[in-house]
């Protein structure tokens, strides 16, 4: 019973991953395949930079949508089972979400890279931790400009905030912050394309620098 739960749960969470936002939006508001467009990935930012702020918006929400629903049916399930888990049933639903974020079956295995799914888990399953790292990116959005900076940041940040909190809570930090750990891998590894135009000082920034005359 246990096993089937915990394949239903992640069957569940790679199905709802599948749900590409940006790619629904696009087929909703009869606008071309944002993988055709911009940079090519299915996300919040090329949804912003070449459909504008509703069609980012509204793939925002879903992303986020999709995540907590799929996160706060996990913790129903397993509480309903009263099955015990090492770790919060939704980081396991949530690693799954990630994954069918990033390989949509629904999308020919093209999807995302991942950063507002792990907004809407860490939103539902660890409140601080989100508080915590959007406090930290407001200001380097503010000073960089660029998402892509923005993303990596508290990507690479979450396990160690995670860490910080359970021992403040005087919790076992391990298996959460290891798969943190993946979720950290996953969306880094999604933005391989990013780093090597930010190395090369190439990287497209969300706000221009203003041209001095």
């Amino acid at each position: 019973m246990p096993f089937l739960i915990g394949l239903l749960v992640c069957l569940m969470g790679y199905g709802l991953g599948s749900l590409n936002s940006a790619i629904i939006v696009s087929h909703l508001l009869h606008l071309p395949d944002i993988r055709q467009q911009g940079s090519g990935n299915a996300g919040m930012t090329n949804m912003l930079r070449v459909h504008g702020r509703k069609a980012a918006l509204l793939t925002a929400c879903g992303d986020l949508i999709k995540a907590i629903v799929a996160v706060g049916l996990a913790q129903l399930i397993f509480r309903l089972a009263q099955i015990p888990l090492a770790l919060d049933p939704g980081y396991l639903a949530g690693l799954f979400i990630l994954i069918g974020h990033i390989f949509p079956v629904f999308f020919a295995f093209r999807g995302g890279k991942g950063v507002m799914p792990a907004l809407g888990i860490i939103l539902w399953v660890n409140p601080l931790a989100f508080l915590i790292l959007l406090l930290l990116a407001i200001p380097v959005f503010l000073l960089s400009r660029t998402m892509s900076v923005v993303s990596l940041l508290c990507t690479a940040l979450l396990p160690a905030v995670t860490w910080l909190l359970a021992y403040w809570r005087s919790q076992k930090p391990l298996y959460s912050v290891m798969i943190t750990c993946v979720y950290a891998a996953l969306v880094i590894w999604s933005h391989r394309g990013n780093i090597r135009r930010l190395l090369h000082g190439e990287e497209t920034k969300i706000i221009p620098d203003v041209k001095k005359n």
